[in-house]
């Protein structure tokens, strides 16, 4: 059997594709898998980082703010679309996953003119235009949230949940352990800042702020700025860290071990993403969600009201971040009874075994 998966862009398209092509070869060890990604973009690395080979089309997404720049890229989507029929035609995949980002476009619907059956994995609570427009002719949907119909023929969707990176869904450590593990102090309430691996310019800017006043609480404080803002988030936070010692504090690029962390975290604040929030529901981390602003369609506030709107998260917008960062951890920090509260229903809407689900999908599509 051969495979087919298209997308990424960003590590909340490439996670739940890696996920899908572990699950493939876990049932199906003998699967050719092939992905198709976008020159330049993340997939690039981390694809071929974790065993599977990738083909790269020179497409880019559209510029709305400038349009004139748009010839550009209709040059790339010409290409892209050439490259997508050579690939087809030299791999002859049986089936063609599509995970959203640029390159799923131009791959899918090559495919879908072919008559090779697609399924398509939309990982928010608003579908993105690229699953839009493909959802038409695709054989299979597979969603994460309930009411997709909006987007999608209902005869297509399966409500399969987003797959989660496999050693955070199995990760079983005690918080105590989990906290030693990360090198803090295994009495205190650990509050978790992440903004993704580039970083969130907000939510550090108002962490510079609301940072002393956080670890006056007594909590301890693990702070993973993203690599555009490290240096920075470092140098203004130098002092804090050494007066507190690195038992209760550190402020770092990239945090590589996430599955101790959502072992250890009795708080955690970062941005929307689907894979984030699905990780979210997964482990029953109390949360504070602070989403993008700058995301198509505003997916990101659709998704954290998603959970505040069942009471498994705090939502706070992005405009509302520095004024609203440390008396919201507080809050939750000086509330065990909250904090519970928002667990629960959060791991009310987690869908484990997201990534199987969508294997049994796409072997019936394939019949």
């Amino acid at each position: 059997m051969k495979i087919l998966i298209s997308g990424g862009g960003t590590g909340g398209h490439i996670f739940p594709a890696l996920s899908i092509a572990n699950a493939l070869r876990r049932r199906k060890p003998d699967t050719e898998i092939l992905f198709v990604g976008a020159l330049g973009r993340m997939e690039m690395e981390r694809v071929p980082a974790a065993g599977y080979e990738i083909v790269g089309l020179p497409v880019a997404g559209f510029d709305r703010r400038r349009p004139w720049r748009n010839f550009r890229v209709l040059a790339k989507l010409w290409k892209s679309m050439r490259l997508a029929r050579k690939v087809l035609k030299d791999f002859r995949p049986d089936a063609c996953v599509g995970v959203g980002g640029y390159a799923s476009g131009p791959m899918l619907k090559e495919a879908q003119k072919r008559g090779i059956p697609t399924l398509l994995q939309e990982q928010n609570s608003y579908a993105g235009v690229t699953n839009k427009l493909l959802a038409k002719k695709a054989r299979a949907i597979c969603v994460a949230y309930d009411g997709m119909e909006r987007f999608f023929p209902a005869e297509a969707i399966t409500l399969t949940g987003n797959p989660v990176r496999h050693e955070i869904a199995t990760a079983s450590a005690p918080r105590e352990e989990a906290k030693k593990e990360l090198g803090f102090d295994a009495g205190r309430p650990l509050v978790v800042v992440v903004g993704g691996s580039l970083g969130a310019r907000t939510i550090n800017e108002a962490m510079i702020e609301s940072f002393g006043a956080i670890l006056e609480t007594g909590a301890s404080v693990l702070w993973q700025t993203g690599k555009l803002y490290s240096e920075r988030c470092q140098a203004e936070t130098a002092p804090i860290v050494e007066k507190y010692g690195a038992d209760r504090v550190q402020v770092v690029p990239f945090v590589g071990r996430m599955d101790l962390v959502y072992r250890a975290a009795d708080v955690m604040v970062s941005r929307a993403g689907a894979s984030t929030i699905s990780e979210i529901q997964l482990t029953g981390v109390p949360s504070i969600l602070v989403p993008s602003p700058n995301v198509a369609e505003d997916h990101q506030r659709k998704n954290a009201q998603a959970l505040a709107s069942r009471d498994a998260a705090i939502m706070v917008l992005d405009k509302d971040c520095r004024e609203q960062l440390a008396p919201q951890v507080k809050r939750l920090l000086d509330d065990p009874a909250l904090r519970k509260s928002i667990s629960e229903n959060a791991l009310k809407m987690a869908l484990p075994g997201a990534d199987d689900r969508i294997v049994d999908r796409l072997l019936s599509i394939i019949g």
